[in-house]
């Protein structure tokens, strides 16, 4: 059962998903730079559109349901399953810049939690390098006592906020057309929080293959803004 969710544990979570984070998150348009480049993804009604199916078929779901394993796996103490999700999230990336992507960030949250909290550095240091960042996420927000349905929220919330920022860069749009769609993402967020808390290990599969063409595009474009 989910713990309450005290003061502290909402700090906690608002630090762990805060853009101002320094894992390099800003860095990466997961393939959006070339959407936007092809006309693909050109208003605020297509980014939102484009947003809610990946909530709805998306990697996005996969990944956040491992974030949810790591949590498990560091509450009960079984940091053989922890590294072992760790490896199969790597293999499950589709395209080498989103492998690299979710490694660099790893790294980065992991350097920063050892940094912050000394007593994680035993977790950190079983998990290795590299680690996937959905895996530090849930490291962090296990340790941090964060309950499941608070910490999944506020990943893919941080993964929206992410992709909105990058879209109102490239399309371009204005701020508050950013703040609209993450607002109306709002009922996504609560629909995919309540499917992805009840996949199962077999069920753990999407449909992302407009994003895995986007992204092995977008390792060759010839101008970028954003890192592949």
């Amino acid at each position: 059962m989910d713990i309450n969710l005290t003061n502290n544990h909402f700090l906690s979570i608002l630090q762990l998903a805060s853009p101002s984070l320094p894992v390099g998150a800003y860095s990466y348009s997961e393939g959006l730079e070339t959407l936007v480049e092809n006309g693909t993804i050109n208003s605020q009604t297509n980014l939102q559109h484009w947003l809610q199916s990946q909530l709805r078929y998306g990697a996005i779901r996969v990944e956040a349901a491992v974030m949810l394993r790591s949590h498990q796996s560091v509450s009960v103490g079984d940091m053989e399953a922890l590294c072992r999700w760790n490896l199969w999230l790597s293999a499950a990336r589709e395209t080498a810049e989103l492998r690299t992507s979710s490694w660099q960030m790893g790294r980065s949250l992991m350097q920063l939690l050892g940094k912050l909290d000394p007593q994680i550095m035993p977790i950190v240091n079983i998990v290795g390098n590299p680690s996937n960042y959905a895996i530090a996420f849930g490291i962090a927000s296990a340790h941090w006592q964060i309950n499941h349905t608070a910490s999944l929220l506020a990943y893919l919330h941080s993964w929206a906020s992410n992709l909105i920022t990058a879209g109102v860069k490239l399309i371009p749009l204005g701020q508050t057309a950013g703040q609209e769609i993450l607002l109306q993402l709002q009922t996504s967020f609560n629909t995919a929080a309540v499917e992805i808390l009840a996949l199962t290990d077999d069920h753990l599969a999407c449909c992302s293959w407009g994003l895995s063409l986007a992204s092995m595009q977008h390792e060759t474009q010839y101008t970028r803004l954003f890192r592949s």
